[in-house]
C-alpha cells in the first residue's frame, strides 16, 4: 500500500498526537489514517506559542524571512512526489493534479517571500521641521481556516502571505484532508522557522473558529470555504472587531460570444472543468452561449466530455478522481434529476457510478432553464450547465443574476466585447479566452456574497499588515 504520513498537530516546536477521527480515501472508501482533534488546552498552547513566535518573526528582517521561506519551498519541491501522493489519497484528485497543486503552492509562497521585501512605506512632503511617514507593520497573529479541496495550496496561500508580512499564524486545516498541511508545516520546521511562527491544529470547525476569533491574541482571520460558513465567521469577526479575508463560494459563469470559436471554447472549458473534479469555487459551471454558436458548442462539449475518464486518483488513466464524500454524490444526483425533470438534455454522465469510491462521471446538461436548482445552487462537482442566450446583454444579465461573484470567464475575438465584459461582469476575477482565473502576482478574491479581502498580489500581503502614520516635529529644527 502507498504510504500515508502520520497526522499530528504542531504547537510551538512540538508535534502533538491526540484521539481523533479517521481519514477516508474517497477513491475506495478505505481508512488511511487518523487526524487528531484539538482541545481548548491545545488551542491555548497554540495561542501562547504564536504570540511568542510573533515577537521573534516581526523583528526578523524581510530578507531573512524570505531566506527561510525559500528554503522551506526547496524542501517541498524535493518532497513533491510524497506530498502529491498523500494529497491524491486523502482528497481524490488525480496524481497529476496533486503534483500541480504542490507546485502551485510553491509558486504562491515564492512570490510572497520575495514580495515581502518590498512592503514599502512612504514619506509625505511637509514643513521643513516636520516629517510625515507611513509604514506597514505586521498585523499580528493570524487565525487561518482552510478547506478540504486544496490540502496544500490553500494553506500555502495563507501561510505564505502571513509569514512574508511578518505575522505568525495558527492554521486550522481541514480534518478531511490533513496531510498537505502537515507536510507543509514539516518543511517550514525543517527550514529553521522559529518555534511558534507556524502552528497547526485540526478539529471541530465551530469550536476552533469561535475560540480563536474570540481570543485577543488573534488579530486577523482568513478563511476559504462556503458562503454559509463565511457569513457566520463574518459575524464573529465583526463582534470582536477583527479584519477578515473571506474567499467564499462562486458558481462561475462562462459567456461564449457569437464570434468565438465554439470547438476551441468547448475544449478549453472541458479541460478547465477537470481540475479537482469540478470541486473548486472558481470552476466554470454556468455556460451562457450565444444562439449563433450554441449548437456547435454543445456538440463539441458533449464530444469532448464523453471522453473524460473517472477513476481512482492513483490510476494513470484517470482524468478525474472521485468527489469528496457520499454527501456530494447525493447532492449531484439530486441536481441532475431536478434538471432532467425540467426538460434539459443530458449530454454525458448523469448518475453515480457503481462500486467502491465516490465516483461521479463528467456530466454536461444542455438547454438548462434558469429555474433548475443547479443554476441557483453551486453544484461543486463535475457538472456543467449550458444554456442559449440571444445577446451579450442577456448573457451578462444572467451571469450577474446570482449573489455570487468570485470568478467569471468569457470567449470572444472582439476587443469591444472584452472591454464591456470587464466593466460589467460582477466578479473579482475575470479570464477572457482562457480558464486561469488568477496567478501568484495578481489579487484573488470575490465580490457580493463571494467574500471580501484578497489573497495573492501585493494586495494579498497588505491584508496582513496595519498602516501606521507617524508625524514627527523635530525639536532641534
Amino acid at each position: 500500500m502507498t504510504s500515508y504520513p502520520e497526522i499530528r498537530m504542531l504547537v510551538g516546536d512540538k508535534w502533538r498526537s491526540a484521539p481523533g477521527r479517521p481519514v477516508i480515501n474517497p477513491s475506495d472508501e478505505t481508512t488511511i489514517g487518523t487526524v487528531p482533534i484539538a482541545t481548548t488546552a491545545d488551542l491555548d498552547d497554540a495561542l501562547s506559542a504564536a504570540a511568542d513566535g510573533l515577537k521573534i518573526w516581526r523583528r526578523t528582517s524581510p530578507a531573512r524571512r524570505a531566506e527561510i521561506m525559500l528554503k522551506a519551498i526547496d524542501l517541498i519541491l524535493e518532497r513533491v512526489e510524497a506530498i502529491a501522493t498523500a494529497i491524491a489519497l486523502e482528497q481524490g484528485k488525480t496524481l497529476a493534479q496533486a503534483r500541480a497543486e504542490v507546485l502551485r503552492g510553491c509558486d504562491l509562497m515564492t512570490w510572497d517571500a520575495n514580495e515581502g521585501k518590498r512592503l514599502y512605506g512612504r514619506v509625505i512632503p511637509a514643513e521643513p521641521s516636520m516629517r510625515h511617514t507611513v509604514i506597514r507593520e505586521p498585523i499580528g497573529v493570524i487565525g487561518a481556516f482552510t478547506p478540504w479541496n486544496f490540502p496544500m495550496s490553500s494553506p500555502a496561500r495563507k501561510v505564505g502571505g502571513a509569514l512574508a508580512a511578518g505575522c505568525s499564524i495558527i492554521l486550522k486545516a481541514a480534518e478531511e484532508t490533513p496531510a498537505g498541511a502537515v507536510m507543509l508545516a514539516q518543511a517550514y520546521r525543517d527550514a529553521g522557522l522559529p518555534a511558534g511562527v507556524l502552528n497547526l491544529a485540526f478539529g471541530g470547525p465551530g469550536m476552533i473558529s469561535s475560540y480563536l476569533i474570540a481570543s485577543p491574541v488573534v488579530r486577523a482571520v482568513t478563511f476559504t470555504g462556503s458562503t454559509l460558513v463565511g457569513k457566520h465567521l463574518a459575524g464573529l469577526t465583526a463582534q470582536h472587531m477583527k479584519p477578515a479575508i473571506l474567499e467564499l463560494g462562486g458558481h462561475a459563469p462562462v459567456i461564449v460570444c457569437d464570434d468565438a470559436d465554439p470547438d476551441a471554447a468547448a475544449l478549453a472549458c472541458v479541460k478547465g472543468k477537470l481540475n479537482n473534479a469540478g470541486q473548486i469555487c472558481v470552476a466554470p459551471t454556468r455556460f451562457f452561449v450565444h444562439r449563433k454558436v450554441y449548437d456547435k458548442f454543445v456538440e463539441a462539449f458533449a464530444r469532448y466530455g464523453a471522453r473524460i475518464r473517472v477513476g481512482h486518483a492513483l490510476e494513470p488513466s484517470s482524468d478525474i478522481g472521485p468527489v469528496a464524500n457520499e454527501r456530494r454524490l447525493a447532492c449531484l444526483d439530486e441536481l441532475v434529476k431536478d434538471a432532467i425533470h425540467q426538460g434539459v438534455r443530458l449530454l454525458c454522465g448523469g448518475e453515480p457510478l457503481p462500486g467502491a469510491g465516490y465516483m461521479f462521471p463528467f456530466t454536461a446538461l444542455a438547454d438548462v432553464p434558469p429555474t433548475a436548482r443547479a443554476m441557483l445552487e453551486e453544484p461543486f462537482g463535475p457538472m456543467s450547465l449550458i444554456a442559449p442566450v440571444e445577446s451579450l446583454d442577456e448573457a451578462i444579465e444572467r451571469a450577474n443574476s446570482l449573489p455570487y461573484g468570485l470568478a467569471g470567464y468569457a470567449f470572444t475575438r472582439s476587443a469591444a466585447a472584452a472591454y464591456r465584459l470587464g466593466d460589467e461582469l460582477e466578479v473579482g476575477n475575470l479570464a477572457i479566452n482562457h480558464l486561469t482565473s488568477a496567478v501568484s502576482e495578481t489579487p484573488f478574491g470575490g465580490v457580493k456574497e463571494s467574500g471580501y479581502g484578497r489573497e495573492g498580489g501585493i494586495e494579498g500581503l497588505e491584508c496582513y499588515t496595519n498602516v501606521k502614520s507617524i508625524s514627527h516635529l523635530m525639536a532641534d529644527a
